[in-house]
């Protein structure tokens, strides 16, 4: 991968996450101003993964099938930058629901086909411990930015300005991906059969299962962490520095992450991940005071960070050649699409019927379900891929 190409995936993971370090914060908080009611806002934000549940895998079996991953992210990028212009006409609750269902349908393919392309073209040059981490990172910085900017941005102009910067971030988008190559895809025709072959290993239902409830428990986070800290009395900057300082701790350990691979096996990582994931969950939903908070969302170095990479090196194990990008598309259909929408739903009715805490308690609960998922892949795989 030259250099020039690393630059392309770095802006694409940068500029990709800098709309999620919009959408995650802030797209609650336009929803409230809007006037919609807290389960309203539940539905629309849970079209985050409800669209992850068909979309990727449709999205990574049209790329296994015509070889050309970067063409469809290029028409994706484009198309979703169109589509989200049409907000600025969008009216009524219905208009929300039908766009935020179109437009992040349509988003769906950009991340597992981008993860794909850049992991394919990483184990190419037998690269992908060394260099996965350093380009990931960008998408975290592309994270925090945002989350810093548009804090301040919102704070003092207004929250419903979100329609123009959002605008923005995904014209820019559009632009890069057409500075995106990766090595030629194999034509290797897949075998009948393949796909289900690779499901049948209990060893990756166990650990699709370990993604599922990781997701659905970081669902929460994602709906519900900006009006629980909004909640508790901080303001927009304040709230968008506790979303940046998470993904600063998970930028760390995508910088190490070569270090972290090369000495413990994925599974190891995960079954950390996921102790760590049970701590943060409890700590915010029984101590929400500053400091308390502040060391939580270090941990997102370890739920997320960890997580993300552990995963994504293990996917490598089974799914090669033609079933790569149905690999990850997989992976985000049942973790963050089935795991995210679920996860989601039942927070939105905690939230209303019980107590704002109890969301978080059942995050917890979620991470140590995803450990003992984890615990299941038979010891002879525990050796380095």
């Amino acid at each position: 991968m030259t250099s020039s190409v690393r630059w392309a995936f770095g802006a694409f993971f940068f500029l990709y996450f800098a709309y999620v370090g919009l959408v995650s914060p802030y797209a609650s908080l336009f929803f409230l101003d809007r006037g919609f009611s807290v389960m309203e806002i539940a539905i629309l934000m849970s079209m985050l993964q409800i669209t992850r549940i068909i979309g990727p895998f449709s999205w990574g079996w049209l790329s296994d099938y015509l070889s050309n991953r970067i063409g469809i992210i290029r028409f994706s990028a484009c198309l979703a930058a169109a589509v989200f212009l049409s907000i600025f006409y969008l009216q009524s609750y219905t208009a929300f629901f039908i766009w935020m269902f179109v437009l992040h349908t349509i988003l769906s393919s950009l991340m597992p086909l981008g993860e794909s392309a850049t992991v394919h073209a990483l184990f190419k040059d037998n690269s992908f411990d060394q260099r996965y981490g350093r380009l990931r990172l960008w998408g975290s910085i592309g994270f925090i930015v945002m989350v810093l900017f548009a804090g301040e941005f919102f704070q003092r102009q207004g929250i419903e300005l979100y329609p123009i910067v959002g605008a923005v971030v995904l014209l820019a988008l559009a632009l890069v991906t057409f500075r995106l190559h990766e090595p030629k895809m194999e034509r290797r025709k897949m075998v009948k059969g393949e796909l289900l072959v690779v499901l049948f290993n209990p060893d990756v239902r166990w650990f699709l299962l370990s993604g599922f409830f990781m997701i659905f428990a970081h669902a929460a986070l994602y709906v519900f962490y900006s009006l629980y800290l909004s909640d508790l009395g901080y303001n927009k900057f304040q709230i968008g520095l506790f979303w940046a300082l998470g993904v600063f701790a998970e930028v760390i350990f995508f910088y190490f992450q070569s270090k972290v691979l090369s000495r413990l096996d994925a599974e190891v990582v995960l079954q950390v991940a996921f102790g760590i994931g049970v701590i943060r969950f409890a700590l915010i939903a029984f101590y929400p005071v500053t400091w308390v908070l502040v060391f939580a969302q270090l941990m997102h170095a370890g739920t997320f960070g960890a997580h993300h990479s552990a995963a994504t090196k293990l996917l490598q194990r089974w799914f090669t050649g033609p079933l790569q990008a149905r690999g990850q598309a997989l992976m985000a259909t049942i973790s963050y699409g089935l795991g995210g929408t679920l996860g989601g739903l039942l927070a939105g009715w905690l939230w209303e019927s019980t107590q704002p805490r109890n969301v978080f308690v059942t995050s917890a609960l979620a991470c140590g379900l995803a450990g003992m998922a984890i615990q299941k892949l038979r010891p002879r795989h525990y050796a380095s891929a």
